[in-house]
C-alpha cells in the first residue's frame, strides 16, 4: 500500500520507511507525491498538529496519508519543550542550540529529576478519509552533556539506559524509539481495520 508521509523531513522519512517497508508499505514524502504545502502547526498538542498535517495533505491528494508530530517532554520542565521542541531555542536554531538550551534549563538538577520521554503521535488517514490517531513514547532521562554522533534533534542528550540515543545504532533506535512504538501500534491498528 502506498502511503504519503505528510512531511519532507528526511530523517523522519528514513525512520518511517525502515520500519514500515518490511510491513509492505511504500512510503513517499509529500514532495515526491507532488504536494508542496507547508502546514502551519497551530495545535496545542501533538495530536492536533499531526491531524492538521495529515488532513491538509489528504485533502489535496485523496490518498492514504500518515503524519507525525513528535517532540520531547521533560518532567522537571512541566512537559516542555513539548510541541515547541523544534522551536525551543528559536526559529533558526540548530540541533546543538536546542540541546544546549535544554541542558542550561536543567543545570544543577539531579539525575532522578531529569526524567523525560520522546513522544510521537501519528495520524493516519486511509484512502476513504477515515482518521486514526496513535501515540508512542520512549522513556529516558536527560544527560548532562551531549554524547554520540548518530541521530538528530535531542538524541545526544536523551539517555536510554547508559547510552544516549546518539550513541546507539539506527537499527537499535528504530526498535525502541517513540516512533517505533507508535508505528508498531499503527501496524496493529491497520491489521485490525483490514479485519
Amino acid at each position: 500500500m502506498k502511503v504519503i508521509l505528510a512531511s519532507n523531513n528526511r530523517h523522519k522519512l528514513e525512520e518511517i520507511k525502515k520500519i514500515l517497508s518490511p510491513m509492505g508499505y511504500e512510503v513517499v514524502s509529500q514532495a515526491d507525491a507532488g504536494c508542496n504545502i507547508d502546514v502551519e502547526e497551530t495545535g496545542t498538542t501533538f495530536e492536533e498538529n499531526a491531524s492538521l498535517k495529515a488532513r491538509a495533505v489528504y485533502e489535496m491528494t485523496k490518498t492514504a496519508v500518515i503524519s507525525d508530530d513528535s517532540g520531547l517532554e521533560v518532567d522537571y520542565l512541566n512537559g516542555a519543550p513539548g510541541v515547541f521542541s523544534h522551536r525551543y531555542a528559536g526559529e533558526n536554531a540548530t540541533d546543538a542550540d536546542r540541546c544546549a538550551k535544554l541542558l542550561s534549563e536543567l543545570s544543577g538538577v539531579s539525575g532522578d529529576r531529569r526524567t523525560a520521554r520522546f513522544v510521537c503521535v501519528l495520524c493516519f488517514i486511509d484512502e476513504n478519509g477515515k482518521g486514526t490517531v496513535i501515540r508512542g513514547t520512549c522513556e529516558g532521562i536527560i544527560g548532562t552533556e551531549p554524547r554520540g554522533e548518530n541521530g538528530f534533534g535531542y538524541d545526544p542528550v536523551f539517555m536510554y539506559g547508559d547510552r544516549s540515543f546518539a550513541e546507539i545504532s539506527a537499527e537499535e533506535k528504530n526498535s525502541v524509539s517513540h516512533r517505533a512504538d507508535a508505528l508498531r501500534k499503527f501496524s496493529e491498528t491497520i491489521r485490525e481495520m483490514k479485519g
